[in-house]
């Protein structure tokens, strides 16, 4: 089921580059003509007639942990966008509360592509396990099976036996949920004796899909593939081939950027996703949502060309308290920055024998014989953080490639 959903998938880079760029231009056109937010955000870029890639990273972030005070100062979208009905459809509440829009645009998260990248095609009958209620997830995935002209059946979570009986009833092609719930739904299947062959397709999110789910599933017969996308941004990314990251949506332009900053890594490094959606009704321009991933090198064997990313790789968002303090990653590039010898860094946190805080900040630089450079390092560390550390110099590429800027190893008690 390999097949693309759209032109826009085998497109060149090249073109999409280019085709999504004029989009963006359109998208910060916008913002800044109708969102108190970016007017002041964006001060610096309004009079930018052409957006490239070197001009969106050098603009601000805006990261999901700031979305809670922003809302707070002027509920419900923070000066992000001024959205009313009929263009808003529906508002939704993540933990927090974090507010998030449903605009009357079709399939306005872009669930349709992901779907179909695993198997569900118009006339199928889809088994909607995400919430309905106060998340999105329920509706998200909703759009993109009308979009693609399928019916719905909206579950919802919990009550597994009478899940599994109305399957049977049913006969759903396709399900859409965590992929945990699948297996439970199927196993009460088992014990009660019910036929739940029909499912044969799946689009699972939410959680950690394992191999060895993965293999249970092909088991049944069960073609199942995983996206990442959140309420704020809908889709980010699909599987197609398993085991070959997943293939970027065409509604965003991703990067992957150092913790702490709003910095882009070479591909293969691993960093923080950004995201800049190319939404004219609610937009969201380097939005930093605190993952990790990493961009994979080549294209996918599935035939779509554009970029891909391991997945989800943990979380970006690495803050400590060490000995009453807080360190942040932001302070660790703060550090980094002041000494052109230094190339990465990592705070290392653990405790001693006698229960008290460790830490020990890993400095990968040009010359670790370089004389001196320790002290500097270390009186830069006490400057930016007000605590102190032992530094260790290491060679280039020593660090772990993993996204971890502080590395908390301490016991919790």
């Amino acid at each position: 089921m390999s097949e693309s959903y759209d032109t826009l998938e085998t497109r060149s880079a090249e073109e999409r580059t280019q085709q999504q760029f004029a989009q963006l231009g359109e998208v910060l056109a916008q913002a800044i003509s109708q969102s108190p937010y970016y007017v002041e955000l964006l001060a610096d870029f309004a009079d930018i007639k052409q957006v490239d890639g070197e001009i969106l990273a050098a603009m601000p972030l805006t990261r999901k942990s700031e979305l809670l005070a922003l809302q707070r100062e002027q509920l419900p979208f923070g000066r992000l966008a001024r959205l009313a009905p009929p263009t808003l459809k529906r508002v939704f509440a993540s933990p927090g509360p974090i507010y998030e829009p449903e605009t009357s645009t079709p399939d306005c998260w872009r669930m349709a592509r992901a779907l179909y990248a695993a198997g569900v095609r118009e006339g199928d009958l889809l088994y909607n396990c995400f919430s309905y209620h106060f998340t999105p997830a329920g509706a998200m995935l909703e759009g993109g099976a009308f979009a693609l002209g399928c019916a719905v059946f909206p579950a919802g979570t919990g009550q597994t036996e009478l899940q599994t009986s109305t399957i049977a009833d049913l006969r759903p092609q396709a399900y859409v949920g965590t992929p945990s719930f699948l297996k439970i739904i199927l196993d009460k299947g088992d014990e009660l004796g019910l036929d739940l062959g029909s499912l044969q397709k799946a689009l699972v999110s939410g959680e950690y899909f394992s191999p060895e789910l993965r293999v249970a599933f092909d088991s049944r017969g069960i073609f199942a593939r995983q996206c990442y996308a959140t309420a704020d941004l809908g889709l980010i990314a699909y599987e197609t081939v398993p085991g070959e990251g997943m293939v970027l949506d065409e509604g965003v332009i991703v990067e992957i950027v150092r913790p702490g900053t709003g910095d882009p890594v070479p591909d293969g490094e691993v960093g923080e996703v950004v995201v800049t959606c190319l939404n004219t009704d609610y937009p969201l321009i380097r939005f930093a949502t605190g993952d990790l991933s990493a961009i994979l090198p080549g294209a996918s064997p599935c035939g779509r060309t554009n970029r891909r990313i391991k997945g989800w790789l943990g979380r970006a968002d690495q803050s400590a308290k060490v000995r009453g303090m807080f360190v942040h990653p932001s302070q660790i590039a703060t550090v980094l920055t002041r000494h052109n010898e230094a190339l990465k860094g990592r705070l290392v946190l653990t405790r001693n024998e006698k229960g008290l805080d460790v830490a020990v900040f890993q400095v990968e630089v040009i010359d670790p014989e370089q004389a001196g450079l320790s002290a500097a390092l270390a009186e830069s560390f006490q400057a930016v953080t007000k605590l102190r550390a032992e530094v260790a110099l290491c060679a280039p590429g020593a660090l772990a490639n993993d996204g971890k800027v502080i590395d908390d190893q301490r016991l919790i008690t």
